[in-house]
């Protein structure tokens, strides 16, 4: 009897398993085999830039040893301005916003650390300062600092902070490089950008680490990446932020959402494993269905739509979304190495590098990699003859991707990137399937480079914003065939 009852649970055990493993192969799928790791073409320098003396992406010892890296490196960009000092602790964190307000100001947004305290001896000595520093940018050339946020998620908002553009909402969630208590700060800049005025801090984030904004600004959603949590705050009412629903047992990264908010596209770091020396396995990027969270349907469900792994990916970081000609993509960014998989690899000749690349998502439930968008520093081949290099010794300056940015959302034709120890790159993606760089701009730190922020525009200036670890916030102007493809929107 105790035999054909515990038969009698199990049938119903497999039956659901079966099913959870039907769905995950109909949802998951890999790239295509075949696209290239080598680097896309090069960009043709004008007269009186400053090019890079080795492979692209390349800051070669010997510059070091000679002086030249110093000098930094250009392709068809000028320095327009510069806020902050040199700092070996920091004076430039993840993330750069841009926020023009109801009077028609500009402001600049930047975290100042890449970790907590990091970026007290900067405040204490004069540069860039503590928490995130607000810039009235109305002169790109003379960025002035108007306050420093220093509210507990503005303190360390890691790779959280983010401006909604309708709403004119500056928000963040406490994080750290794994998680943390998810504070959730929130601002409103849209009368004066240049003086944000606090609307709420609570603990609405659950866990922090990243994020993103749902298009309307009503929504703000965390990832908890090691907390391993997804959660949705309604931000209706801003200075009463309210939890709408919490996913568990998933590892994001960076979250960004169509524009009607019911399709999310994550950087999925993976699923725990323990295989084959592995802490987590399946690095892509996830499609969701998050329309129920939109609609404030009660009882929310989130559902996954597909599931998409790649060739050589490292740390996958954030997908941004973006059309072209009627079909949708997102621009795709891996960070680091992978510290979580095959752990024998980790920062060695033999370990991936994810880089970047474009992906059509028009059918959410079938999405490919159109193509690879790489610097020769990134080609497996060559990965062995640059691990000595100041750029190369470490994760943390280290030859890879962190974060890429377009202008628009509509008919982008250029991309910028923050390439770690690569500096700032612009892409040409007028030809999706082939696309090209156009410039770069990397001013390499005396121990590598670390540009890790996610890049602003200021389109009508043709300037890129970002910000280098160890030299604080940069107005990067476009020139020749890097600023004429904004002006092919």
């Amino acid at each position: 009897m105790a035999d054909r009852t515990t038969g009698r649970r199990l049938v119903p055990a497999f039956a659901v398993a079966a099913v959870l493993v039907i769905s995950a192969v109909l949802t998951a799928g890999t790239s295509q085999a075949d696209l290239p790791l080598a680097g896309v073409p090069r960009a043709t320098c004008a007269p009186g830039d400053l090019p890079e003396t080795s492979i692209q992406g390349r800051v070669p010892a010997a510059d070091y040893r000679s002086g030249r890296a110093a000098q930094g490196y250009r392709c068809n960009t000028t320095e327009v301005g510069h806020h902050g000092r040199r700092s070996f602790l920091g004076s430039g964190g993840f993330k750069v916003q841009r926020y023009t307000d109801v009077t028609g100001r500009t402001c600049a947004y930047y975290d100042s650390a890449l970790m907590v305290g990091l970026n007290v001896p900067g405040l204490l000595t004069g540069r860039a300062g503590l928490g995130v520093v607000v810039l009235d940018m109305t002169d790109p050339a003379k960025p002035v600092k108007t306050a420093n946020l220093i509210t507990p998620a503005m303190l360390q908002p890691h790779e959280s902070l983010l401006v909604n553009q309708g709403r004119g909402l500056l928000a963040a969630v406490m994080g750290t490089l794994g998680t943390a208590p998810g504070v959730l700060d929130v601002y409103d800049v849209s009368r004066d950008c240049r003086r944000p005025r606090l609307m709420s801090t609570t603990l609405s984030g659950v866990m922090g680490h990243e994020s993103g904004f749902a298009p309307d600004g009503k929504t703000f959603w965390t990832a908890g990446a090691a907390g391993f949590t997804l959660t949705a705050v309604d931000l209706t009412e801003p200075r009463r932020p309210r939890i709408v629903h919490t996913k568990t047992g998933v590892v994001y990264h960076g979250l960004r959402l169509s524009d009607d908010g019911r399709t999310m596209y994550v950087a999925n770091i993976g699923s725990p494993s323990g295989r084959n020396a592995s802490i987590i396995d399946g690095a892509g990027l996830d499609i969701l269905d998050v329309s129920d969270v939109q609609d404030r349907r009660p009882r929310p469900q989130i559902r996954t739509l597909s599931r998409l792994t790649w060739d050589e990916g490292s740390i996958p970081q954030v997908a941004e979304p973006f059309t072209r000609d009627g079909r949708q993509y997102v621009f795709e960014v891996d960070e680091f190495s992978d510290l979580f998989g095959d752990l024998r690899r980790i920062n060695s000749p033999r370990s991936p590098v994810g880089a970047a690349r474009i992906i059509d998502v028009t059918d959410p439930r079938a999405p490919y990699v159109v193509s690879n968008v790489r610097l020769e520093v990134h080609d497996p081949a060559v990965r062995s003859k640059i691990m000595d290099d100041p750029g190369g010794r470490t994760i943390v300056r280290s030859y890879t991707g962190h974060y890429c940015s377009l202008p628009t959302r509509a008919e982008p034709r250029i991309a910028a990137c923050s390439m770690i120890g690569s500096g700032l790159r612009l892409f040409d993606i007028s030809d999706l399937a082939r696309p090209r760089e156009v410039g770069y701009f990397n001013r390499p730190g005396p121990d590598g480079g670390a540009a890790m922020s996610q890049p602003a525009w200021d389109v009508a200036r043709r300037q890129v914003w970002y910000t280098d670890t160890d030299e604080g916030f940069f107005t990067v102007g476009l020139r020749g065939p890097a600023a004429a493809l904004l002006d092919e929107r």
